[in-house]
């Protein structure tokens, strides 16, 4: 069960969950994300299947796979793959049609789809056992990881100042001192290692790619010291972006939000892989 590979991406902040399937080697869609995502329903399996019975092609030529439903558990799920995909576009009224295309070509394509596969390499291959836990060569060594062959400073300190929305972060000069300062830091309670984290996201080591490695930096440090780690799933995108700009002068709001997120399923490959879906969701823009 828990070699059951799920991606999920968003399209217009909806998600469209795909599920691999070994016997025919290829992704799958889930086929009510689809139709949610090109029209807006508010119940998609009801209107997916309207769609099916509608269109002989669909209904003859539908698969079902197991994807994790909103309660956690997993249900077979009405599953399509491109041939269906077009058949279902062409039967939908929607204005979205042209957008979702251009878009679900364009997956795997970009640096962010290409450094994801990186990040799912990360836990499929256990190289992330071996990852320095809390330090700053642990954070290079996660940056490297996601970005090598993709930014010619992956896994590089920066050495020049950046900003973003009017706010500048840690001046590149004194940079070194403050990740020395950063890494001494405790780790013994919750708001300890989350005081570590907004710290180090304030110091903003790298020119490219900082959140998508602190949060797996974050979820690491907790692992080891609370045997704890973040369902990134549960913290919502605007929630967790408002949190964190306001936890340059307060810490309050990104700590309820991490607490509450926590989860004891510290090793399971569901968790990770979806957190790296909702990761690098965060950093999408709107």
């Amino acid at each position: 069960m828990n070699d059951i590979k799920v991606s999920i991406r968003f399209f217009d902040d909806m998600p469209v969950r795909s599920v691999w399937d070994d016997d025919s080697a290829k992704w799958w869609l889930c086929a009510a994300d689809v139709a949610t995502a090109l029209v807006e329903t508010s119940n998609p399996r009801v209107y997916w299947g309207t769609v099916k019975r509608r269109n002989v092609q669909l209904f003859a030529n539908c698969k079902q796979l197991k994807l994790p439903a909103k309660d956690g558990k997993r249900y077979k799920t009405d599953v399509i793959d491109e041939t269906m995909l077009n058949a279902l576009i062409a039967v939908v009224r929607s204005n979205k049609k042209d957008v979702f295309v251009k878009w679900l070509s364009s997956v795997g394509s970009s640096i962010d789809e290409k450094s994801k596969q990186k990040a799912y390499a990360l836990f499929e291959s256990g190289l992330i056992r071996s990852i320095e836990v809390g330090t700053v060569r642990g954070l290079q060594q996660i940056h490297a990881a996601l970005f090598d062959g993709l930014y010619d400073f992956a896994g590089q300190i920066r050495s020049k100042n950046i900003s973003k929305g009017g706010f500048a972060f840690a001046n590149a000069k004194y940079l070194p001192e403050v990740l020395r300062k950063i890494e001494q830091m405790p780790e013994g309670t919750l708001q300890e290692i989350v005081s570590k984290y907004v710290e180090m996201n304030i110091a903003h080591p790298f020119m490219e790619g900082n959140g998508r490695s602190m949060r797996i930096w974050l979820d690491l440090i907790l692992k080891k010291n609370l045997t704890r780690c973040v369902d990134w799933s549960r913290i919502d995108k605007k929630d967790y972006m408002t949190a964190m700009e306001k936890s340059v002068l307060d810490e309050i709001l990104i700590l309820q939000l991490i607490q509450n997120a926590l989860t004891d399923q510290i090793d399971d490959r569901e968790v990770f892989m979806k957190g790296i879906d909702y990761s690098y969701y965060y950093e999408t823009e709107e």
